[in-house]
């Protein structure tokens, strides 16, 4: 009994005492809810500050932007120089790159003979000479008409052809190695040819159809080592071009480091042999039936002095396909290259060519897709150079900006058609600013350094 009197007193205080918690409770947080609200509340202080700082400004939510002004102008005008010089500062650092790891290859050839590089083609030299573009016309050693056919239409000769080249910064040469006989009758016939226009550039290669690729390395390698270009080109003799407008596409983009402009494609790879364009190594791009990466046609194409570099550098372990081409894109895989594909570069012959000129778009290259160059181009290039060239003084197209010759900084197009001027000019204005940014890179570069040596 006692036990349960016990228990029964037990459960009534602890009753009592949870009613007097709830009480106390109840006081408590009306106390701590009624502090805040007699003092006007942290919310409303809030709301107050905030509509002070709106009525100090005096311009309504609902109000609209006003208009830019000077200053402001100003501001974004310095901003896209800024941008700009960053661009400029992004290729100088590319080609000083390029440079730097040819003069560690030709410094490991020369220290360590290297196997890889025991006998480096093309390899650069100092006091190049410098361009704004070099142009080498693909040719072989039966082309003698086709090379003739150039020269009387869209290559200026002679002196007119040295003026483009001292004066304007564009250098053009056929380009042609060596027969299977050196010093047989084909070299000596080329040689005569060489005598007589001084428009050519030999190679250390042999020629051959199915040698196209290694044809193309050792032509960048060479002119590399010979010219220090903003651009280098390749074209073949069939194909028909006009000076000015070519120059006026590579001087857009000027600015930008690795650069690989053409008309891009993605052909079939033909697995099938005795086909034309057989790729023996079809299995290297996946199924039958699949195609190329994307690439610019054979025909026309330009890279920049980067790429160029790259592959005067690596020119004896870049891997070569079949198609000429395709090797040249593929070297490029893996890297940070931009493709520019520009139309312009792939018109076809009259009407198409002629149609665009007549309209204000003059083609930097025409040929036929049919026949992968004029077709018959001996006979039909004068009247594709008629009806689809520049207009007469096409040595006159180019002129070099004052104050910018020695660097070739700006080109002026004028357009003889339509006698408009298309400026691309250089502002070197934005060498200050580009100053300022390499003193940053610099600084950034020394305290790398340090870290890496602490």
């Amino acid at each position: 009994m006692r036990a349960r009197a016990g228990s029964g007193i037990a459960t009534k205080w602890i009753v009592l005492l949870c009613f007097a918690s709830f009480i106390v409770g109840t006081l408590f947080t009306n106390r701590m809810w009624q502090g805040p609200d007699s003092s006007g509340g942290i919310a409303d202080e809030v709301l107050i500050e905030a509509q002070r700082k709106l009525e100090s400004n005096g311009e309504p939510c609902d109000s609209k932007p006003k208009p830019v002004n000077g200053d402001q102008k100003d501001i974004l005008s310095e901003v896209s120089k800024t941008h700009m010089a960053i661009r400029t500062l992004d290729k100088t650092i590319s080609s000083l790159e390029m440079e730097l790891a040819a003069a560690r290859a030709a410094q490991a050839t020369s220290v360590n003979g290297s196997p890889i590089l025991d006998k480096p083609v093309g390899e650069v030299t100092e006091g190049r000479q410098k361009a704004f573009v070099v142009i080498g016309i693909n040719t072989a050693f039966s082309s003698r008409k086709r090379r003739d056919s150039v020269r009387e239409t869209w290559m200026p000769q002679g002196d007119k052809l040295k003026q483009l080249e001292q004066e304007k910064g564009i250098v053009i040469r056929f380009v042609i190695g060596h027969s299977a006989t050196p010093g047989g009758i084909l070299d000596r016939a080329i040689e005569a040819e060489d005598a007589q226009h001084n428009d050519f550039l030999r190679l250390e290669h042999v020629e051959g159809y199915h040698e196209l690729s290694a044809k193309t390395k050792i032509y960048f390698s060479t002119a590399v080592s010979k010219w220090d270009a903003d651009f280098y080109v390749k074209v073949d003799d069939d194909v028909h071009v006009n000076l000015g407008m070519l120059g006026t596409t590579l001087a857009r983009h000027r600015s930008k480091p690795r650069v690989y402009i053409g008309c891009m494609k993605s052909g079939p790879v033909l697995a099938q042999k005795g086909v034309k364009y057989h790729e023996p190594e079809f299995w290297k791009f996946g199924e039958e039936g699949n195609k190329y990466f994307r690439h610019a046609t054979g025909q026309i194409y330009a890279i920049s002095k980067d790429l160029a570099t790259y592959i005067s550098i690596n020119q004896p372990i870049l891997h070569r396909y079949a198609n000429e081409d395709v090797s040249l894109g593929s070297w490029f895989i893996g890297l940070d290259v931009e493709h520019i594909d520009d139309r312009s570069m792939c018109c076809g012959t009259p009407p198409d060519c002629e149609w665009k000129a007549q309209a204000g778009n003059v083609c930097v290259a025409s040929f036929d897709w049919a026949c992968s160059g004029i077709c018959k181009s001996v006979e039909r290039i004068k009247d594709v150079h008629q009806r689809c060239g520049e207009g007469e003084g096409a040595c006159q197209l180019f002129r070099i900006t004052q104050g910018a010759q020695a660097k070739y900084g700006g080109v002026i197009y004028h357009g003889a058609r339509e006698g408009q001027e298309r400026l691309f000019e250089k502002d070197w204005s934005r060498l200050f600013h580009l100053g300022l940014v390499m003193e940053f890179v610099r600084d950034v570069s020394s305290f790398i350094r340090v870290l890496r040596e602490g």
